[in-house]
């Protein structure tokens, strides 16, 4: 008899521990894998550098001839099935294309727009017609994706839009008014998705074609990055469009526009790891070249430990990007044997990990803008000279923590989505919560803890766990229904969770490693984990001393203070000379190839 094979479910992390065996790293890529990566990095640095500077002119024609070549690749419908023109590979393919087209400016934004917004719409809500018209083509490049959501008043608030879409006296058209705005590829697509309130209240998605009567479109927005991505406006004056171009059912477009941001989340924090591998490496190579004080400035401590928390943070960024991807790639086939469609299938892996798409999209984010940013720093002002890449890189970076839901908003829906799980049933707070309570109340144990590899890392992220478990119980029973209104509070939660996920990412992989490789081949990767750690164990409390601070007084606030305190307790540890040590590791390698 077949035993089914059950996988860790969103949001579970915080409340279960998990096993190395059981998550995926990149270190696991298979051979087909392996190629697609190398094809994606060739790409970019054969057919998008060069070019890079005519690109953020808005060269006419020259985003969609890139995107051509991408889609003869086989790189725009990784994971669309052959039947529809795509190459049907799993979803972590689709992450690694995602990941190292992410350090091709403009052109992964484009990219990423047309491949995930632009086509997954259709292919998953799509009718068979639908699917056949437009998939085929959008697969392969021939047509070019985008999607309409945004209007000047309507932008994380998406459902509060005006667009309007009433059906003609024949039936035969739905005729639409409106605006949208900050649309991606606008300036050339052929095919937008457009989102409508029929009779101004039915939310709906409609396929729009380039060329239909009553559709027009602004010039270009001069932005302050991305410059090389078409980005305009859409008006749509008495639109006229085909009633068979509805997209799923009317009234549930906000089915099509919130499911397609999990997956949208996901790659986009994919993206800005390879952007950010890209910076750092840059970075590396400048600080090796660079002398001041007839010595390479990478000899110098400051910018080793530069060096250093740049790659603390793309590997631990890196380790739960391939965590999520994974788990949704094992979702999605459990969905696939319980006989589910391919669409409901990827739809529901993503749902079930929407919790953990919105950490990768603030993390990812704000780890790209950090690189970045330090990456100015050490080309000192070198990196204020368009002559150097960096300061593409650090202009392109900023709007990532703007679109794809601002990371305001992504970690409000983080502590959200687990709230409204617990209360569903799903998720079972209370009970380990009400378990931290009652350890609070005892003596804490000293000595006899576990003597094995990584022990005291697992201690510290058991702990950490603990602190979540406490601040976000206490919140709840002492607020209840008006928490929603405490955004601080909230958003102190999310980045004890968003911290405390990473960091069990990164011991994962790392015991992983070291089970593939030994002790010794990944000492420097021990020492951005040991780091991580011992820097999130500061950062925890800090976030949940504000968090406490603010709803809780007398005995109950000394009673959680003591608490933050002996759980986010970690051993002395020397990070100066572990960063200087991978930084060492960087300068051998000529960049990041951890």
């Amino acid at each position: 008899m077949e035993t089914t094979k059950t996988v860790i479910k969103g949001g579970e992390w915080i409340i279960k521990e998990v096993n190395a065996e059981e998550i995926f790293i990149p270190e696991q890529f298979n051979e087909e894998q392996m190629m697609v990566r190398d094809m994606c990095t060739q790409f970019v640095d054969t057919e998008v550098l060069p070019v890079a500077d005519r690109i953020d002119t808005l060269e006419p024609g020259l985003m969609p001839s890139l995107l051509e070549k991408a889609g003869a690749l086989g790189l725009l419908g990784i994971t669309v099935p052959e039947a529809y023109g795509g190459l049907g590979k799993d979803f972590v393919t689709s992450v690694i294309v995602a990941e190292y087209l992410g350090a091709g400016y403009s052109f992964s934004v484009a990219n990423a727009a047309h491949s995930g917004i632009g086509t997954l719409p259709i292919l998953y809500f799509g009718t068979e017609a639908q699917k056949l018209k437009y998939v085929t083509k959008l697969a392969t490049g021939e047509y070019k994706g985008s999607y309409g959501l945004t209007e000047p008043n309507s932008g994380s608030d998406a459902l509060s839009a005006k667009t309007s879409a009433k059906l003609s006296a024949d039936e035969k058209h739905y005729i639409i008014n409106g605006q949208k705005c900050w649309i991606t590829n606008g300036g050339f697509a052929d095919v937008y998705t457009v989102f409508a309130k029929i009779d101004g209240e039915q939310f709906t998605a409609f396929i729009i074609e380039r060329g239909t009567e009553g559709f027009t479109q602004g010039p270009e927005e001069h932005k302050m990055g991305i410059k090389g991505s078409s980005t305009v406006q859409l008006y749509f004056q008495d639109c006229k469009v085909p009633v068979e171009n509805i997209l799923g059912e009317i009234g549930k477009g906000h089915i099509i526009a919130f499911n397609i941001l999990n997956i949208g989340r996901l790659k986009l924090g994919s993206a800005t790891i390879g952007g950010a591998r890209r910076a750092l490496s840059e970075s590396v190579q400048y600080a090796k070249a660079r002398e001041q004080f007839k010595l390479p400035i990478v000899k110098f401590g400051a910018i080793r430990h530069k060096l250093a928390e740049m790659a603390i943070r793309l590997w631990v960024g890196e380790s739960a990007l391939y965590r999520v991807s994974y788990n949704i790639d094992e979702q999605e086939q459990i969905l696939l044997a319980a006989g589910k469609t391919l669409s409901e299938s990827l739809l529901g892996a993503a749902e079930e990990y929407a919790i953990e798409c919105a950490i990768l999209k603030v993390y990812g984010s704000e780890v790209l803008d950090f690189v970045v940013d330090e990456g100015v720093q050490i080309h000192g002002g070198n990196g204020y000279s368009d002559e150097y890449a960096i300061s593409k890189a650090y202009r392109d970076s900023r709007i990532n923590r703007i679109y794809e839901g601002t990371n305001e908003i992504n970690r409000l829906l983080t502590v959200d989505m687990v709230l409204k799980r617990a209360m569903k049933g799903k998720l079972d707070l209370m009970g380990p919560a009400m378990n931290v309570q009652k350890e609070l109340m005892s003596i804490p144990e000293f000595g006899g803890g576990e003597d094995s590899p990584f022990a005291k890392e697992k201690e510290a992220i058991a702990n950490f766990k603990k602190c979540i478990l406490m601040v976000a119980g206490a919140a709840v029973q002492k607020l209840m229904m008006t928490l929603n209104k405490e955004q601080e509070i909230l958003m102190n939660i999310a980045d004890m969770s968003i911290i405390t996920y990473h960091a069990e990412s990164a011991l994962l992989r790392l015991e992983k490693l070291t089970a593939m490789k030994g002790e010794a081949a990944v000492a420097v990767q021990a020492d951005i984990v040991r780091t991580y750690i011992y820097d999130a164990a500061d950062a925890i409390n800090k976030a949940g001393k504000d968090a406490v601070n603010a709803f809780a007084e007398g005995d109950e606030l000394r009673m959680m203070n003591i608490g933050l305190k002996r759980f986010t307790k970690v051993d002395a540890f020397n990070s100066k000379e572990a960063r200087r040590r991978i930084c060492a590791q960087l300068v051998a390698d000529d960049g990041y190839k951890l």
